[in-house]
């Protein structure tokens, strides 16, 4: 029976060419196995079937069959050098003046008869045994692992946030233990995880790197090759710095640079005050002669397939020299004589620029500040003013501007 199901055994896969049925006369039958196998052991029973599809008898109780067999029993008395002792075991009753066949490597080894068998354990080797007479039936054999192989689900690209599972296995006997271990450069990192599985139930992109395991029994141990696990995610926050460290004044060479962490590399765009300037594999934008244009807040998105990210803004603060001042007179008309005028001179600077205010045809200034107010104008006020912008960076000097006494004329 099969999950409460009847199940034939002349068409189970395991018992293929090794059960036959017989029937004699008497009306008995008999069911013969060859090539009996440990796994054989089993409740059986006999199942009597009709043309008639009511008509249904089975056997009850059934008949237990269990099958025993030879086993060879590690047991390692040096680890340094693998020195193993190995028993032969069975679960029959045995006369205690049997004695037994050795193999190794498949050859008889002569000399030994005993149940036990000690000698120095060389990789790749494998033994056996048999009780004397009955070497048909021999153990099956004992040997270290054969070298693990490692496999990966899911064996497509690993995303960020997925599950991944590490799989070894290695053919063994007695059964490998397993060991991970996750190797960055030098040293080898120790063990982690024990079992044939490692399993990463939400991957982080830190998880990549090259692991291995390594499997190991009594009679010894070998490690995988490596295998390499590259997690992908989207770009991480990116940095965003500037070449210049210190002051920048216009004409001089800047550059911007954006990074990110990102599995595939990101690629990089570039903007000023949300209008894109800059769009390219690298995160690097160069000003080869930055002008004071270019002053303003910048920042970068770095972007692959799995997603997106802005950095956070970048004030590029470009120093320059004072350009042309303009100059504005209130009132703008002519002036009448003891009123109060006011000029005012403006200047585009970074930083700030000094004023300072001349009259025409004179050495001296008249006054410094943005604003100069002549508070009960004259005819000796009547002229031409100019004012003067200043930075470190550097000076610049407006046009005249001519402010006549109402009623006054000059040539």
């Amino acid at each position: 029976m099969n999950n409460g199901e009847f199940v034939d055994l002349s068409s189970d896969s395991d018992y293929a060419g090794r059960v036959r049925y017989i029937y004699n006369n008497n009306k008995d039958c008999t069911l013969r196995i060859s090539d009996l196998r440990e796994s054989d052991s089993a409740e059986y029973k006999f199942r009597i079937e009709s043309m008639q599809e009511a008509l249904k008898y089975t056997g009850s109780p059934g008949v237990t069959l269990s099958v025993t067999g030879v086993m060879v029993h590690v047991q390692v008395q040096s680890r340094r050098f693998v020195k193993a002792e190995l028993k032969c075991q069975s679960s029959c009753r045995l006369p205690d003046s049997s004695s037994y066949v050795w193999y190794e490597n498949e050859r008889v080894q002569t000399g030994w008869t005993s149940s036990s068998y000690s000698f120095y354990y060389n990789a790749g080797d494998n033994y056996s045994c048999a009780v004397s007479g009955h070497e048909n039936h021999r153990s099956p054999s004992v040997y270290g692992p054969e070298l693990p192989s490692v496999s990966v689900s899911p064996s497509a690209e690993i995303e960020e946030g997925s599950s991944v599972t590490l799989t070894c296995s290695s053919d063994a006997n007695p059964a490998a233990k397993y060991i991970w271990n996750k190797r960055i450069g030098t040293p080898i990192l120790p063990p982690f995880k024990k079992g044939p599985q490692l399993v990463f139930s939400s991957i982080h992109s830190s998880d990549s790197g090259q692991y291995y395991c390594t499997a190991k029994n009594n009679l010894g141990m070998k490690s995988s090759k490596d295998i390499f696990i590259h997690v992908k995610y989207p770009p991480k926050l990116p940095s965003v710095s500037v070449s210049a460290s210190a002051e920048i004044e216009e004409g001089s060479s800047v550059t911007l640079t954006c990074s990110s962490d990102a599995n595939p590399a990101a690629k990089y765009t570039w903007y000023k005050e949300n209008r894109k300037v800059f769009l390219g594999a690298v995160g690097s934008y160069n000003f080869t002669s930055i002008s004071s244009e270019d002053r303003g807040n910048y920042y970068c998105r770095a972007e692959n397939q799995y997603g997106e990210v802005n950095s956070t803004s970048l004030f590029v603060n470009v120093q320059y020299s004072p350009k042309l001042p303009s100059v504005s007179v209130s009132p703008s008309a002519e002036i009448e004589e003891g009123s109060s005028v006011t000029l005012t001179c403006s200047s585009d600077a970074n930083p700030a620029a000094n004023y300072t205010w001349y009259k025409e045809d004179e050495d001296s200034p008249k006054a410094s500040g943005q604003i100069f107010t002549i508070t009960d104008f004259r005819a000796e006020h009547s002229g031409s003013y100019s004012c003067g912008a200043q930075n470190k960076l550097g000076r610049s000097n407006s046009t005249l501007h001519q402010i006549i006494l109402a009623g006054k004329f000059s040539t």
